[in-house]
C-alpha cells in the first residue's frame, strides 16, 4: 500500500490533483474558523453544549455552525437545491430532455442548481439570523443583520464553489469530500471528550469498549455494503469480420448492491432536518410540535428517515443506471444473458434484479445508519459520535476516493492501493 501511495505521487497529473484537493480542504477548514461579525461566539458555543439537533448539524459542518463562522451553512443549501432539481428533472419532461441533450443541457441545469442553492442559502441565513436575535446571541440592528446574512450566504456560495473545484480539478466528489472533512475534523475532539468522561467517571470503560466494537462492526458493514455486487453472466456470440473472429467470450455485468453510495443518507438527513430547522426559527405551539415530532431520535423522525433512505436509494439508482441502455448495448455487440431474449426482455430482467438488490441494499443501509444511534442512546453516551450516519459517509467517501486514485494508477499500469487474495492464496491486484 505504501508503494502504491508513492507511485501516486510519481505521476505529475495525479500528484497535482491530490495536492489540489488537499489544498482546497485546507482552505475549507480555515474558513470554518473565520468568525461572522456581530455574533457572540461564547453564547453560541454554550447553546450547542446543550446537545440535540444542533450538535447533529454541527457534525456535518465540522464545527463551523457552533462558531457561526462564514462557512456556517456548509453544503446544506447546495444539497437541498440538488434534491429539488433532480426531482424536477424527473417530473418535467422538458428538463429531462434538456439533461439528455448533452453538455449544454447539463450546464444549464447545473447553473439553475447553483441559483437555487443561493436562494436556499439566503432563506436559511435570514432564518438563522432572526433565530439568534431571539435568543440574544445576536443583538445588532437591521444593517448589522444584513451584514450577517450577506456574510453567511457568501460563505455558502464559496463552499459550493470549492466543492465544484475539487470535482473538476481534484480527486473525488467535491461536495462529499467537504462533508467528509467536516466529520473527520470532529474526531479528535470526540476522542478527547470521551477520555475526559472516562477520567471523570461519567462513562464506564466497558461501555466505551462496547461502543468501539460497535464502530468496528459498522465500518465492516459499510465496506461490505459499498463493495457488494451482483454479477449477471453475459455471453457474447462469435462474429466474423473479414478474416478475424470476434466475441465468443463470457463476462458479467456488475450490479452494485448500493448503487447510490452515501447519497441517500445525505439527502434523507437534509430533507428531515429542514422542517425541524425552520421550526426552530419560530415560537408557538405549532413550532414546538414540529420540533418535537421531527427532532432526531423521535419515532416519526426514525420512520421517515428509513423511508427516505429507501426512496432516495431507488431514486438515485434510477437516475444513474438505465437498464434499457445496458440491454441495447449488449444487443448491439451480440451479447445476451443465458435464458433471456435480447432487447426488452433483457432490460426487464436487469431492472427486476436491480430492483431486488437495491431494496436489500437500502434496507441494510438504513439498518446500519440507525442501529449505532439507537445503541448509543440506550447506552447513555451523549458525546460519543463514531457510529451511524457519520461513519457511513466517511467510509463511503473514502472508498470512492481510493477507487478513483486506483483508476488513475491502473491507466498508467501501476498497482492499485487495495489488494485482495484469490482462492489459491495469490494476490489479485486492482
Amino acid at each position: 500500500m505504501l508503494d502504491s501511495f508513492r507511485d501516486a505521487f510519481r505521476l505529475p497529473d495525479l500528484k497535482r490533483r491530490i495536492l489540489f484537493t488537499l489544498g482546497v480542504l485546507l482552505i475549507f477548514r480555515l474558513g470554518a474558523h473565520v468568525p461572522t461579525p456581530g455574533i457572540d461566539a461564547e453564547a453560541m458555543s454554550s447553546l450547542f453544549d446543550q446537545g440535540g439537533v444542533l450538535g447533529f448539524l454541527d457534525i456535518f459542518a465540522g464545527g463551523a455552525l457552533r462558531r457561526f463562522s462564514v462557512f456556517a451553512l456548509g453544503v446544506a443549501p447546495y444539497i437541498n437545491a440538488s434534491i429539488v432539481m433532480q426531482l424536477l428533472v424527473v417530473i418535467f419532461p422538458t428538463l429531462e430532455k434538456m439533461q439528455k441533450e448533452g453538455e449544454d443541457g447539463r450546464k444549464k441545469i447545473v447553473q439553475w442548481t447553483r441559483l437555487a442553492a443561493v436562494g436556499f442559502a439566503l432563506v436559511q441565513a435570514v432564518g438563522m439570523t432572526f433565530w439568534l436575535r431571539g435568543l440574544g446571541i445576536f443583538s445588532g440592528h437591521v444593517f448589522e443583520g444584513a451584514i450577517v446574512v450577506g456574510t453567511v450566504t457568501a460563505g455558502s456560495i464559496a463552499v459550493m464553489w470549492l466543492g465544484e473545484e475539487i470535482s473538476d480539478h481534484g480527486i473525488g466528489n467535491g461536495i462529499s469530500l467537504l462533508i467528509f472533512a467536516g466529520i473527520v475534523a470532529r474526531v479528535p475532539e470526540a476522542i478527547i471528550q470521551s477520555w475526559n468522561m472516562i477520567r471523570l467517571g461519567e462513562m464506564n470503560f466497558l461501555v466505551l469498549l462496547l461502543a468501539l466494537a460497535l464502530m468496528v462492526g459498522v465500518i465492516a458493514g459499510c465496506i461490505m455494503l459499498q463493495e457488494g455486487q451482483r454479477r449477471l453472466p453475459v455471453q457474447y456470440a462469435k462474429r466474423v469480420v473479414g478474416n478475424k473472429v470476434y466475441g465468443g467470450q463470457s463476462t458479467f455485468i456488475p450490479l452494485k448492491v448500493n448503487q447510490a453510495g452515501v447519497i441517500p443518507i445525505i439527502f434523507a438527513s437534509s430533507v428531515l432536518l429542514f422542517p425541524y430547522s425552520v421550526a426552530k426559527f419560530f415560537s408557538g405551539d405549532i413550532a414546538l410540535f414540529f420540533q418535537r415530532i421531527f427532532g432526531p431520535g423521535s419515532f416519526v423522525y426514525t420512520l421517515f428517515y428509513v423511508a427516505l433512505i429507501v426512496f432516495f436509494s431507488y431514486f438515485y439508482t434510477a437516475v444513474v443506471f438505465n437498464p434499457a441502455d445496458v440491454a441495447n448495448n449488449m444487443k448491439k455487440y451480440g451479447g445476451f444473458i443465458l435464458g433471456i431474449r435480447p432487447g426488452k426482455p433483457t432490460s426487464d430482467f436487469i431492472e427486476k434484479v436491480m430492483s431486488r438488490i437495491t431494496l436489500a441494499g437500502a434496507v441494510f443501509l438504513a439498518f446500519v445508519a440507525l442501529v449505532p444511534n439507537l445503541m448509543t442512546q440506550f447506552m447513555g453516551i451523549t458525546s460519543f459520535y463514531f457510529g451511524g450516519t457519520a461513519v457511513l459517509i466517511v467510509v463511503g467517501v473514502a472508498l470512492d476516493t481510493v477507487h478513483q486514485i486506483e483508476g488513475q494508477l491502473l491507466m498508467r499500469h501501476y498497482e492499485g492501493i487495495l489488494k485482495r487474495k484469490d482462492k489459491t492464496g495469490g494476490l489479485l491486484r486492482f
